[in-house]
């Protein structure tokens, strides 16, 4: 039925059919007994699933990546989906539109996703405001970005305006300096800028009541000597985690036509083409660091054996995205049932 549902969807603009798919779920949970009844189909319950990391309790160890709620629109209905913590964003200080469209493009033969984006969003502020009406008790993440105009010598503090609005309602952070879809990003993620931005926010999380892991998502076309730097970064600014990784730049491998490719253009390739890499980053990682910090992995789990690859390279938890689009809440669900099998 959902492969039914799913080639009819995919009939038309993937932007639109993200967020009219989105209404609609809203809509159907609406009806008395359907929370219900998701819930049943989807969630899975057990012992063996849960996980504790960073002093936080995750009732499994699936998660929701960012970019797919950027403005908590509707994370109280996709706690429904299995899900055992959800990250909103990327989230900006200021609001913005992104990137001109078309900006989203689906790779049907390769299971994959070509975004430009651009850090589309509603801006903390308006963030905040739907974290106001949270009514699930899941894990809840805030991704933080810099706006597109501001100059990456100005970068701190749009990442500061974003960590202190979000502060009192997400229960860790995750900075994004690794999206390739907003210009000189990436460049924040040489050692010197990244290490002055991580600690920024570290001194500012230490001066809470109570401080909030910290987190940073990394591009997967990071060089090993690059992946040593984030090692020694995480190390010295006493990081809680990385996420690795983001989308990847690279178009090596494509079953989709090179013309078709050349059509779209530019922007962050994930889904099935990113898993060989993003598994080799995380089991790099976690080799050369003795797994000193804990890691989220993420990119092309569209089965229950891609997830537990992650887990055996080196991964903690880890998330979807493209998989879920392609796949549906009950790959989450396949995934669970194949971590407590697994024991």
């Amino acid at each position: 039925m959902f492969k039914l549902i799913r080639s009819f969807l995919f009939l038309f603009d993937p932007e639109k059919v993200h967020y009219s798919t989105m209404k609609m779920i809203r809509i159907t949970l609406s009806i008395p007994g359907m929370k219900a009844l998701w819930k049943k189909m989807y969630v899975v319950d057990h012992p063996k699933l849960k996980r504790e990391l960073f002093g936080l309790t995750f009732d499994n160890p699936v998660g929701l990546a960012a970019g797919f709620d950027k403005n908590a629109s509707f994370y109280n209905d996709l706690a429904y989906c299995g899900f055992g913590f959800i990250e909103i964003g990327t989230v900006t200080p200021v609001g913005q539109e992104g990137n001109p469209k078309p900006r989203l493009f689906r790779l049907k033969e390769d299971n994959g996703i070509i975004n430009r984006m651009g850090f589309n969003n509603a801006g903390v502020d308006a963030a905040v405001e739907q974290l106001k009406e949270r009514k699930t008790d899941l894990v809840l993440g805030g991704n933080i970005g810099k706006n597109k105009l501001t100059p990456n010598e100005e970068a701190t503090s749009d990442y500061v305006k974003s960590f202190e609005k979000l502060f009192p309602h997400v229960e860790y952070f995750v900075v994004n300096v690794s999206s390739p879809n907003t210009p000189n990003l990436r460049s924040l993620q040489e050692k010197e800028p990244l290490t002055e931005l991580l600690q920024t926010l570290q001194e500012l999380n230490s001066k809470k009541d109570k401080r909030k892991p910290i987190l940073l998502k990394i591009a997967p076309d990071l060089t090993n000597e690059q992946l040593d730097d984030i090692i020694e970064i995480v190390d010295n600014v006493k990081l809680d985690g990385v996420i690795a990784a983001n989308t990847t730049i690279s178009r090596e491998g494509l079953k989709t036509s090179k013309t078709r490719i050349e059509e779209i253009g530019a922007g962050g390739l994930s889904g099935k083409p990113v898993k060989n890499r993003s598994t080799e980053v995380i089991r790099y990682l976690a080799t050369k660091s003795n797994k000193s910090f804990p890691i989220i992995g993420v990119g092309g789990i569209h089965s229950a054996e891609d997830a537990l690859e992650k887990l055996d390279a080196g991964a903690d938890l880890i998330q979807v995205y493209t998989g879920f689009i392609y796949e549906g809440p009950r790959l989450l669900k396949r995934i669970n049932k194949a971590i407590i099998a697994r024991g």
